[in-house]
């Protein structure tokens, strides 16, 4: 069944299309009941790459099936502007990655929940749990800047030696595909003593860094600023059936996303109180 604000769209390309049909050839196709249209990063291992390897590739892949339809994505790096011109623009439908707060976005039911994570060379700090660890201080931490866990080390004494990396890279002859990759290969060459990671960036990151790695999610510190966040998929605020759609579909497939998950080392929280996910069986 057509979407309502697809339905809308489509009407309106109608009308306009005999007074401007030179522009109408380059909108993009509104209407796609055989085509999950889905808004993507094109190089942000482990979410998504254009050779759909990432666990947000998989994940879509997934909603396909049970819709029986098939993906196809729109392109475009994260940054500011993400999603006023992607979900924005009409260019595709479904973010499979976001949290509350993103304007001009409503979210999904949540799909996953998980924590920021302190990631160190094996063996170096065993038994750390919390970032106020006295083993910690004076440390060379790798973060990214304006994340939250900034403002946890500041609180804690640790934002002297704290190294922040800017959260974004926009030069276009980078090293490595992301902020989070460079903050991981700095650590595996000496450069920094710890990190602390979004942790579905983290696991991953860490297991392929050549290097052996302790990644602890960070499950024992304040609530405020928080550590932890719930996922959703983000969909157009006006487009209520189809999030009821896609939440039925996270209630159907929840076994296999959490599966993908895992194979992806997400530390994955329960619902509530900051404890990890037992398997499902």
């Amino acid at each position: 069944m057509m979407r309502p604000a697809l339905r809308n769209a489509i009407a309106l390309l109608l009308v306009t299309a005999g007074a401007l049909p030179a522009r109408s050839q380059t909108l993009p196709d509104l209407v796609t009941p055989d085509v999950l249209r889905v808004c993507g990063d094109p190089g942000n291992m482990p979410f998504s790459d254009r050779r759909e390897n990432g666990f947000e590739n998989r994940i879509a892949a997934i909603i396909g099936d049970e819709l029986k339809v098939k993906v196809r994505y729109y392109w475009l790096t994260q940054g500011p502007g993400f999603v006023r011109n992607t979900l924005g623009t009409g260019l595709c439908d479904l973010i499979i990655g976001s949290t509350s707060g993103a304007e001009g976005v409503q979210n999904t039911n949540p799909y996953y929940r998980s924590a920021y994570a302190l990631i160190t060379r094996r063996g170096e700090y065993d038994g750390v749990t919390r970032l106020d660890d006295p083993k910690l201080k004076d440390k060379s931490i790798g973060v990214i800047a304006g994340t939250p866990p900034v403002s946890r080390m500041g609180e804690i004494g640790l934002i002297g030696k704290m190294r922040t990396y800017a959260p974004y890279q926009l030069d276009p002859g980078r090293k490595h595909q992301t902020v989070s990759a460079e903050i991981v290969a700095d650590l595996a060459e000496k450069k920094l003593d710890a990190a602390v990671l979004w942790g579905p960036a983290a696991g991953w990151l860490a297991k392929q860094s050549g290097v052996g790695m302790d990644v602890v999610p960070l499950l024992n510190e304040p609530d405020r600023p928080p550590l932890s966040f719930r996922i959703a998929m983000g969909v157009r605020l006006e487009e209520n059936d189809w999030k009821r759609s896609l939440n039925a579909v996270l209630r159907k497939r929840r076994a296999d996303i959490e599966a993908v998950l895992r194979e992806f080392e997400v530390p994955l929280l329960a619902e509530e109180g900051n404890t990890l996910l037992e398997p499902s069986k």
